[in-house]
This record gives structure tokens, C-alpha cells and sequence, in this order.
């Protein structure tokens, strides 16, 4: 019988790789929906300070008018918590992409009819509760963008830089605001004003309806760029192992409510300084220096080109605060931060008060800190929960902070601008306390750079 060669067993095939989101698409990702949530945000907050006080609460008394239209303004912050119930617990069962696609769409369809709502002259109490209508399903979706954004820069970071990654989605909030404010500046340019305090008849009449419309361009590309995702291994592997929960609320609470409450708190100052830098300050750099609450006097055109220098400040502290976040640990950061926030509400009025110069110190000084505590949040919130349950919880956190912190900041601001007679002395305290109070929560809270975000 004649021996055969045997030729040796063919090499078996490698396993088929999954699909990874490249380093381009978790940055254009996370940026784009934040830069849109961010935008919307700001063009509804200077509508809020310019335009709705005329067309929408015509109460015949400007601080009144001032008011209402910032309760509506704050009534999305109290629908932001239940939009991250909502969100999150799809995020947690079904999947990062497809939420954050739900959100982003939510949020681009409201922005977009706000754009196109009667006024009041037109029909009458009808025009706010529409207003009031569309500015919760705003707070709705936004309850559920910001964490699916952090979700996807973190869980997609390589080791050692997911703090420098989740300042990815935080950097879309200076872009945002240049867009839109660069936007309503435009218009306010082409439609000059004669009166400095009001806007111009074009402008109340059409114009002001400009960037909402506009906002369904972003939507669209940010659709374009969420739908070419692929899930993150965390949660792919979260769900391969069966940790995924029915019910990832009960389970978040049941687990981890102290991270639910330490998260809430340590972004407090972050809300209070952020809606005290962007709304605040244009209505007091824009009051008449004699007005019954007097202000700094500037014109609209004039205080938003100063403040888009500090923002630009806001934007390269905001990218900074990630690497020294990864190098130092998230804790330790924001305790210096903090105590930085603490020191600045004191020194509001020596600031406003020492001319144009002392003005832009101000903002610059203000976005700064806005940037150094805001960037390491993409990082610390997420990674202070497991993968089963992180959407839920830091969007819980992160939204129920927006009620304490941001709902009730510009109203509250305002209200002491007008105890202290025109003087920003009181928010500068108020600032200077919530500061303390996220100090407090930052000083119980754990270091989590070297968490494990499979786990």
C-alpha cells in the first residue's frame, strides 16, 4: 500500500472583528448633538432676554415681562429629569444609537415650531401656552442628549483619555453659543435698532424666528453622522452577559442613589455659573445704567461681541481640562475648580463695577471657570455608575441638577439683582454658595479616573 503526504489542516479563519465607531466619527458624534442641544439652548435663552418679554408676555412692565419669560425658560429644566428617566432607560435596554437619535429629533422638531408660532398680539394667551408647550418637549429631549453624547465619547475613549474625550460632547456648548449668538448678531446688525434697549420692528416682526428655523439644518447633519454609529463594546458586552435590566431605573436607585445624589450636587456650581454667565449677564450688561434696576448700559451688539471673547475662553479651557482631568484624576480638579468658582462670586461687584475692562475680566474670568469645570463632566458622571444602569444615572444626575442649578437661576438672579437695588452683589453669594455645596459633594465623592467603564 503506497503512503500518501497528508498535507497539513488548513489555518482556521480569525473571527470576524465587530464593527468599532473610528476616532473621527466619536468625535462628530458626540460634538454635533451637543453643539445642536447647546444652540438651541442659546438661541432660546436670548429670545428669552430680546424677544418674548415684547411678542409673548406683554404684561406692560419690563422686569415682569423679564420674569415670565424666564419661568418658561426654566420650565424645561423641570421636564429634563423626566426626559432622562425616559431616554435612559431606552439607553440602558435598547441601545445608545437609537435614543440618541430619538432625542436629537425630538429636540430639532421643537426648536423648529418654536420658529413658527403665533404671538400674542395674534391669539392671544394661546401664543405662551404654546411657547410653554414646545419649551418642555425641548427639556424632554435634552434630558436624554447630554449623557448619550458622554456615553459615546467615554465608552469609545482609549485607555487614559476619557476625560480628554469627554470633552468632546462639552465642547459643543461654546460652539453652540457662537452659532447661535453669531447668528442672532447678524440679524441685529442687518436690522440695526434705534432704541438700544429694544430691538428693531424687522427684527420682532420676522427676523427673530430666523435661528429656529435654522436649527433643522443641524438636525439633519447630526442625524447623518448618529445614524453611521455602531454601538459601544460597554454596552455590547453589558447585553451579551445579560446585565442589561428590565427596569434600569429601579436598579439605579436601588444600587446607587448615592452616586445619584453626589452627581446631582457636583454639577450644581457647573449650572448655576454657566446659566449666570450666558443669560444673566446679557440682561445686566444690556439694562440702562438708570433703569429702576439698573444695569451696565450696553448695547445688544456691543455685550454679546464681549462675551463671545470670553466663550472663546469657555472652548479652549473646556478642551484643556481633560488631559489635566486624566493627569491629576476628575476630583482633585474640580476641587481646585470649585474653590476658584467660590472666590469669583465674590468678586462680581468690584468686577462689573470697574469699567469695560473690569467687565471683560469678568467674562473672561467667568467662562474660564465655566470651561476647567465643565469639560471633566463628560468623564466623572458616567464613569461614577456601571454599564447597565449609566444612562439612567448620569442623566438622572445630570438633569435634576439643571432643576436645582438652572431652572431657578436666572429667575433667582433676578430677583436678587433686584433686592440689591442694581447691584450684582447678591448672585455673586448665591454663585459663591452653590459652590460650596458642590465642594461639599466633591469632598464625598470617590476618585473614578481608574474605574473600569466595561464593568
Amino acid at each position: 500500500m503506497s503512503s500518501a503526504t497528508l498535507s497539513p489542516p488548513p489555518a482556521a479563519s480569525p473571527a470576524p472583528q465587530a464593527p468599532t465607531n473610528p476616532r473621527s466619527r466619536v468625535v462628530l458624534a458626540s460634538l454635533i448633538g451637543t453643539t445642536i442641544e447647546f444652540y438651541d439652548f442659546y438661541v432660546y435663552a436670548t429670545a428669552a432676554v430680546l424677544v418674548f418679554p415684547h411678542l409673548f408676555f406683554p404684561t406692560g412692565n419690563e422686569t415682569t415681562a423679564l420674569l415670565a419669560s424666564f419661568a418658561v425658560f426654566g420650565a424645561a429644566m423641570v421636564a429634563r429629569p423626566v426626559g432622562a428617566l425616559v431616554f435612559g432607560h431606552f439607553g440602558d435596554k435598547v441601545g445608545r444609537k437609537a435614543t440618541l437619535v430619538g432625542a436629537l429629533l425630538t429636540m430639532g422638531i421643537a426648536t423648529f415650531l418654536i420658529g413658527l408660532l403665533p404671538t400674542y398680539a395674534q391669539v392671544g394667551w394661546f401664543a405662551p401656552l404654546l411657547l410653554v408647550v414646545l419649551r418642555l418637549a425641548q427639556g424632554f429631549a435634552l434630558g436624554g442628549e447630554w449623557s448619550g453624547a458622554a456615553l459615546v465619547a467615554t465608552e469609545n475613549a482609549p485607555k487614559g483619555k476619557r476625560a480628554w474625550y469627554g470633552t468632546f460632547p462639552q465642547v459643543g456648548a461654546p460652539i453652540g453659543f457662537i452659532i447661535a449668538n453669531g447668528l442672532f448678531l447678524l440679524i441685529a446688525m442687518l436690522l440695526p435698532s434705534d432704541d438700544p434697549t429694544r430691538p428693531s420692528t424687522a427684527f420682532l416682526e420676522w427676523a427673530w424666528r430666523v435661528p429656529f428655523l435654522f436649527s433643522a439644518v443641524m438636525v439633519i447633519i447630526g442625524l447623518w453622522v448618529r445614524l453611521r454609529l455602531v454601538e459601544s463594546d460597554a454596552f455590547t458586552k453589558a447585553a451579551r452577559t445579560n446585565r442589561v435590566h428590565k427596569l434600569p431605573l429601579a436598579a439605579v436607585f436601588k444600587s446607587n442613589w448615592r452616586e445619584l445624589i453626589l452627581g446631582t450636587f457636583i454639577m450644581l456650581a457647573t449650572y448655576v455659573l454657566f446659566y449666570l454667565m450666558t443669560t444673566f449677564s446679557l440682561s445686566y450688561g444690556r439694562a440702562a445704567t438708570t433703569a429702576p434696576v439698573a444695569g451696565l448700559g450696553y448695547s445688544y451688539t456691543t455685550f454679546v461681541l464681549m462675551m463671545i471673547v470670553g466663550v472663546l475662553f469657555f472652548g479652549v479651557f473646556t478642551l484643556a481640562s481633560g488631559p489635566w482631568a486624566d493627569r491629576f484624576g476628575r476630583r482633585r480638579t474640580l476641587i481646585w475648580v470649585t474653590l476658584g468658582i467660590i472666590v469669583f462670586g465674590l468678586l462680581f461687584v468690584p468686577l462689573l463695577g470697574a469699567g469695560f475692562l473690569g467687565v471683560m475680566i469678568f467674562l473672561i474670568l467667568g467662562f474660564t471657570l465655566m470651561g476647567m469645570t465643565f469639560g471633566p463632566m463628560g468623564a466623572l458622571l458616567p464613569e461614577l455608575f456601571p454599564t447597565a444602569v449609566r444612562y439612567t444615572g448620569s442623566a438622572f444626575a445630570y438633569n435634576m441638577s439643571s432643576i436645582l442649578g438652572a431652572a431657578v437661576a436666572p429667575f433667582i438672579a433676578v430677583w436678587l439683582w433686584t433686592l440689591g437695588g442694581g447691584s450684582p452683589f447678591w448672585v455673586g453669594v448665591y454663585l459663591s454658595v452653590m459652590g460650596a455645596i458642590t465642594l461639599l459633594a466633591l469632598v464625598l465623592s470617590r476618585e473614578t479616573k481608574d474605574v473600569d467603564i466595561e464593568a
